[in-house]
């Protein structure tokens, strides 16, 4: 090394190992989806929990700093499990995002597939608290060939070209799955995504080939010409989009992205369908989380320029609600991921929005939404045995709020300040647009 300089200051760093936290008098949510616990203790030890108890049968180490939160209420930190900051670039708006997130409670996210060299820093740098932000996992993208003249893959590949990045592969028969997983894993990615224009036997392949080395795999819920009981059935850890589902009722093969087969909206939404209630038993079998992405179509007939765009979203809201619905009922895990975020001017991440779609229009109860939004956020990254719940050997990732979330979820708002391993933001420091 030539110089031995000290790096870039990390005021956000995770708390160090020896500062011994204790917070008393809690009432905790603490994920699972049980009730609530009054007058609970909750010991951190720099970025762990190491104890979680009644008050009367949790002593505080000595030493430690006792904070009093009687009158409060304590969840688990939140997760994203579909965002994207980095198609196109933009480190200030990606920075910007990341900090509300983390202020607004968001404690760990999901990139699905963007410029991943802008995303490993910004993984990087959130993590060792360089910037304020959740902590980020992320996936490589592999989609077959003929779906890469999308404007998307240009934006993420500037300077070289799309698909054949490691970032983000085309794929087909010729392809090397143990060199291109390899690649992808190069990226520092948790995660190959599945997203286009595949067969069933492709994406089978690369599942199998991505689980031997290590990776999860998250795929759109339809990859076309792949259906969702091929996709499922190919053994994929998560999918996404819960309007995707539908496509496992088309009378016609599915052909690609671009083509999707025509769907019969207003019957599922009224009457559901057989196909689905067997796609809902196959993905119970095989334990996928579904990233619903359930209240996007809201923010998308909201964003629509014409009037066909936003009777088309109108009609996906409706479609969402009742198929999200309906695999709650079933009991499928469902994370809470959003695939968009909020306008820079609003206070809150997109992630609160979800949350209460879920509660308002699914009627999915508070204490479930919760759980899909900590303890399956973390199940569909592959993390939950490090976060999603407050109990002992996790990390400290918590929100605490004054009022009840339980009572009224709108409450998820009443944010005090968020714990991210061990490190504390107060909300009162937040301020729009403004480095903290």
């Amino acid at each position: 090394m030539a110089h031995e300089d000290e790096g870039a200051p990390t005021p956000y760093a995770p708390a160090q190992p020896g500062t011994v936290v204790a917070y008393r008098g809690a009432t905790l949510v603490d994920g699972t989806g049980g009730p609530a616990r009054p007058g609970t203790t909750i010991v951190v030890d720099g970025p762990v929990i190491t104890a979680v108890g009644p008050d009367a049968d949790t002593p505080v180490p000595d030493g430690a700093t006792e904070i009093d939160l009687t009158g409060r209420y304590v969840i688990p930190g939140l997760i994203d499990s579909h965002q994207h900051l980095a198609t196109p670039p933009n480190r200030p708006v990606a920075e910007a995002a990341l900090r509300r997130q983390v202020y607004g409670g968001v404690t760990a996210i999901r990139d699905m597939a963007d410029d991943l060299r802008q995303i490993a820093d910004l993984t990087r740098a959130t993590r060792v608290g360089e910037i304020p932000g959740p902590d980020i996992h992320y996936a490589a993208l592999m989609a077959g060939p003929g779906f890469f003249d999308d404007p998307r893959t240009w934006q993420v590949s500037q300077g070289e070209t799309p698909g054949h990045v490691p970032w983000m592969q085309a794929v087909d028969d010729h392809t090397e799955l143990p060199l291109a997983v390899a690649m992808a894993r190069g990226t520092h990615a948790v995660a190959v995504k599945v997203y286009a224009d595949l067969p069933a036997r492709t994406v089978a392949a690369i599942t199998a080939e991505a689980h031997r080395q290590g990776l999860a795999v998250w795929a759109h819920a339809a990859v076309f010409p792949a259906t969702p009981a091929e996709v499922v059935a190919a053994g994929v850890d998560a999918v996404s989009h819960v309007t995707l589902l539908a496509q496992q009722t088309a009378d016609e093969s599915l052909t690609s992205y671009k083509t999707k087969a025509p769907i019969d909206t207003a019957a599922i939404v009224r009457d559901g369908h057989p196909r689905l209630d067997a796609l809902y038993d196959l993905m119970l079998a095989h334990g996928t989380v579904l990233d619903a992405t359930a209240g996007m179509w809201t923010w998308m007939a909201e964003q629509a320029d014409d009037d066909a765009a936003r009777q088309r979203a109108l009609a996906n809201i409706d479609l969402s609600i009742r198929l999200t619905a309906d695999a709650y009922r079933a009991g499928i895990p469902i994370s809470t991921g959003t695939d968009y975020e909020t306008d820079p001017g609003q206070p809150y991440p997109s992630l609160h929005e979800e949350l209460l779609f879920l509660w308002r229009r699914c009627g999915i109860p508070a204490e479930q939404v919760i759980r899909s939004a900590t303890l399956v956020g973390a199940m569909s990254m592959g993390a939950a045995d490090r976060m999603g719940t407050v109990e002992a050997g996790k990390l400290a990732n918590l929100v605490v709020l004054t009022a009840d979330p339980l009572a009224d979820l709108e409450n998820i708002r009443a944010i005090e300040y968020t714990v991210k391993r061990g490190h504390r933001y107060d909300r009162a420091d937040y301020a729009k647009g403004t480095p903290a």
